[in-house]
């Protein structure tokens, strides 16, 4: 799976779950991110999508 905010490939663990977080929008879809740009905060990463 692809961060939605930088085109890098997220990270899994052997159990092939995500290691970053998935965020819901006003609307309830579920964006990806990795845990670099997690650390931009919940705001700024629904702005970029």
């Amino acid at each position: 799976m692809k961060c939605e905010s930088c085109d890098s490939d997220i990270q899994t663990t052997f159990l092939k779950k995500l290691v970053g977080t998935a965020i819901k929008d006003s609307k309830g879809k579920k964006h990806f991110f990795c845990s670099n740009c997690q650390k931009l905060g919940k705001q700024q990463l629904l702005e970029k999508v």
